[in-house]
């Protein structure tokens, strides 16, 4: 799964980053930028297509589908497996049509050994920053607000990250992600085949501190190698 992740880089580093890599002009307000300890339920910054641009904007991590009774159901949902998404009915709809990445430069996950877990913090070679593949989706209060709300999708680990955990988030390459993100391809097969392991040779990981653990925490020192 992927239960945390960070983005590690300034505001500036980032818009430089959106306005490269999407054409994207700035960033809106409101955006916290470094962030060491991203977790389920806080705001993480996505990356859509409207049709006619990229637009980036911070969207709250916890899938609530459109047709749930209570906004409080997203806790749950803060991934999505790859293999199942064409069956379950809160993403069925979202695979067609509202696809979004989240952005990340590194995301954490614990290995198991004897009765202890070692927070690991991995990341990919040579990218600042990475995309993982998301659906989002609007949920209408009674009181007709809209609440914006995401998960993260996740596959079968590769080589690389079956010594850490049998799950990771599916991250995309650029031409993955510009078919990903393309409102006009709805094909599920398409959709589908592109959801897979990174390339292992691509990625890395080192060990981190406890410090991650709690979610509260959002000391740069999480990031630091042990």
């Amino acid at each position: 799964m992927c239960g945390r992740f960070s983005i590690s880089l300034s505001k500036e580093e980032v818009a430089r980053y959106l306005k490269d890599e999407y054409a994207i002009d700035e960033l809106k307000e409101g955006i916290i930028l470094p962030r060491f300890n991203i977790a389920p339920t806080q705001m993480v910054l996505t990356v859509i297509n409207d049709g006619q641009k990229y637009r980036a904007g911070l969207i709250k991590w916890g899938f609530v589908p459109s047709f749930a009774k209570d906004e409080n159901a997203g806790f749950g949902m803060i991934n999505a497996k790859a293999e199942t998404l064409r069956e379950k009915p809160a993403f069925r709809t979202a695979l067609k049509t509202k696809r979004c990445v989240i952005l990340a430069d590194g995301f954490y996950e614990w290995q198991k050994s004897n009765q202890s877990k070692q927070p690991m913090r991995i990341q990919v070679k040579n990218q600042k920053i990475f995309p993982m593949a998301g659906l989002w989706s609007t949920f209408v209060r009674p009181d007709g607000t809209k609440l914006y709300t995401c998960t993260i999708i996740t596959c079968e680990a590769n080589d690389l990250m079956k010594n850490i955990h049998d799950r990771m988030p599916v991250i995309l390459d650029k031409a993955s992600e510009k078919i990903w993100l393309n409102p006009q391809e709805d094909n599920p097969n398409t959709l589908s085949s592109l959801l897979i392991p990174f390339d292992s040779n691509q990625m890395t990981y080192y060990k981190i501190s406890s410090l991650v653990n709690n979610a509260s925490n959002e000391s740069k020192d999480i990031i630091n190698e042990i």
